[in-house]
């Protein structure tokens, strides 16, 4: 399905009735990573799982967007569906977006519950090591500054896999993304909130989780052991029944 928001045509997946679950995907991926567990969803609700601006089959956004930006698009999306109440599930960078728009005031429909798993949001803290390298690549852009080529060069082959695999903007995007801490914020996601983390997540690691639940008002944590980043995906049975017992499927 399309539906056009701010002329950007957004590509989505729906299925099921019932209350709606809105689910928003990680960086790098698209709607229908989620589609297993979506289908397990789907007997008891409605389900809604977008393309962000950038991934799947949805165009790249026409500038540099923030998170902000991200948050105030999907508001946008889930507003012209017509949905009034609303669970949200999000996933690494979609947890970013429910993070930032359990926060905002004044939204156009209710937020019931929230699930979030392996989800991004809390800066790590940085070792002397990784300061070190961080300084010398400032100096290094620094002198080659009048070689802009080089420099994107120099980016390419030393960032990570998802700044490796991104289009140019995409790329300044994930910069703006990364470096955004919302610690700050995570007292003020006061729904009930469901955190699904991989023990062996290395992107988000588990500690962030606990420091999810410890900062939220109303969270619970659900480890999966032996599960990565996509835990969802690593073990899907698993997920599966922690999700049907979260959502009374």
């Amino acid at each position: 399905m399309t539906i056009n928001i701010d002329t950007i045509p957004v590509n989505y997946i729906q299925m099921g009735a019932g209350e709606a679950v809105v689910m928003l995907h990680g960086w790098g991926a698209n709607a229908q990573l989620f589609e297993s567990c979506a289908q397990v969803i789907a007997q008891k609700y409605s389900v809604y799982a977008l393309d962000f601006p950038g991934f799947g089959g949805t165009p790249e956004p026409p500038a540099v967007w923030t998170v902000d930006d991200y948050t105030a698009f999907t508001v946008k999306w889930i507003e012209a569906l017509g949905l009034k109440k609303v669970i949200l599930l999000g996933h690494s960078f979609g947890g970013r977006v429910i993070i930032k728009m359990a926060n905002l005031k004044n939204l156009p429909f209710e937020i019931d519950k929230i699930i979030l798993t392996d989800a991004a949001g809390i800066k790590p803290e940085k070792s002397a090591a990784q300061e070190q390298k961080e300084q010398f690549s400032h100096v290094v852009k620094k002198m080659l500054k009048p070689f802009p080529g080089l420099v994107e060069k120099l980016q390419s082959m030393t960032g990570s896999a998802d700044y490796r695999a991104a289009t140019p903007l995409m790329r300044k995007i994930l910069v703006e993304v990364v470096n955004e801490d919302l610690t700050h914020l995570l007292p003020g996601v006061k729904q009930e909130t469901l955190l699904i983390w991989g023990d062996l997540d290395t992107a988000t690691p588990l500690s962030d989780g606990q420091k999810m639940e410890e900062m939220m008002p109303n969270a619970g944590l659900a480890v999966m052991h032996g599960c990565t980043h996509f835990a969802f995906l690593d073990n899907p049975v698993q997920f599966a029944n922690i999700l049907r017992v979260f959502l009374n499927i």
